[in-house]
């Protein structure tokens, strides 16, 4: 039997090793794709990956450094600096190009970022940075004209179930388990489409209900919903929480979903973070989910910075709120942004 209690987190047990393993992101790494087809011919630019949290950036990152044979160092923007930085291009410089792969790459500041300048523009290093924000506001020009942006993608139901598959046949100890999954629709609601996040929902579900008799261990919506209830609604402001919240936020408003966005409002709103934070992404998605299919959505936004501003809270919920709600109730359009 093998010990459930001290082991690696089964999203790094089941994590892909090359293309063919991936799940997701068709767009870019499907056959025919433009970055598969760089990868296959191993013309790596430096890049960025720009997408919501569990969507394989660090997975693709990864594969990409495995096909090309290089070293690979991974920093994370929340914790690293210069410092680091600088001694992976030294690193680099003793044993020839090497992948780095920057976490959060928009949480460097400008100085920071601009130490990436000239290892990444003579070839020292491929610069992969991951971001769950617009790079085109987060990251200075200077690098961002270095870099070949690619957009991730939210899994859908497909992939996700494709994802669960994978993880109960290839992993040593799910695959000793009976597993049924009579139902899907928690576990996924749950996971908010994040591939990292559902793979640690399914092992918690399957820790809570193992046993040694070799009994069915049922997956259903009621059992997965309480199974998530028993664990406290928490939120850092200042670590992974912070990211994942904003996220499932962000894309409840995308997504025409006004109960979702003003529970994860309350959620943020309860935990201390920011005002202005909160506003100024709602701006951001005005003018790119929104745009020209209704633009008073980015006026609705603008007026709501500039009264929290002056409100202030406790009273700068109301406004928030209100903001919210309209704007996942408008009508979407990204064509601007496209374009």
């Amino acid at each position: 039997m093998i010990d459930s209690t001290h082991k690696i987190p089964l999203a790094e047990r089941v994590r892909p090793k090359n293309l063919d393993e991936y799940i997701g992101q068709k767009h870019l790494v499907g056959q025919e794709s433009v970055l598969r087809k760089a990868i296959e011919n191993k013309n790596i630019p430096s890049m960025l990956f720009w997408g919501p949290p569990g969507v394989g950036k660090t997975t693709l990152a990864k594969i990409i450094c495995n096909e090309l044979g290089l070293r690979f160092y991974q920093l994370s923007a929340i914790s690293a600096g210069v410092a680091e930085v600088r001694k992976v291009i030294e690193e680099a410089k003793k044993w020839g190009k090497v992948l780095l792969f920057l976490d959060e790459i928009h949480r460097f500041n400008k100085s920071q970022q601009d130490a990436l300048l000239g290892a990444v523009e003579n070839g020292t290093i491929i610069l992969i940075g991951a971001t769950t924000e617009n790079p085109s506001f987060e990251v200075n020009n200077a690098l961002l004209s270095r870099c070949q942006v690619y957009v991730l993608e939210d899994m859908g139901k497909d992939e996700l179930q494709s994802i669960v598959d994978h993880a109960i046949a290839n992993d040593e100890w799910l695959a000793s388990k009976n597993i049924i999954i009579k139902e899907n629709e928690a576990l996924f609601l749950h996971s908010n489409g994040d591939a990292r996040k559902l793979l640690n929902l399914l092992e918690l579900i399957v820790t809570q209900n193992d046993n040694q008799n070799n009994k069915e261990i049922i997956i259903d919506n009621d059992s997965t919903s309480q199974i998530v209830q028993q664990k406290i609604a928490s939120y850092d402001k200042d670590g992974e929480q912070h990211y994942n919240i904003i996220s499932a936020f962000i894309k409840s408003l995308r997504g025409s979903d006004p109960n979702a966005a003003v529970y994860y409002l309350a959620r943020m709103l309860d935990g201390g973070e920011n005002i202005e934070f909160i506003a100024r992404r709602m701006l951001i998605l005005a003018s790119e989910d929104i745009g020209n299919a209704n633009p008073n959505a980015l006026l609705m936004a603008l007026s709501t910075f500039q009264a929290i501003s002056m409100l202030g809270m406790p009273e700068g919920r109301i406004v928030l709120s209100q903001c919210a709600v309209y704007l996942a109730t408008s009508v979407k359009s990204n064509a601007s942004y496209r374009q």
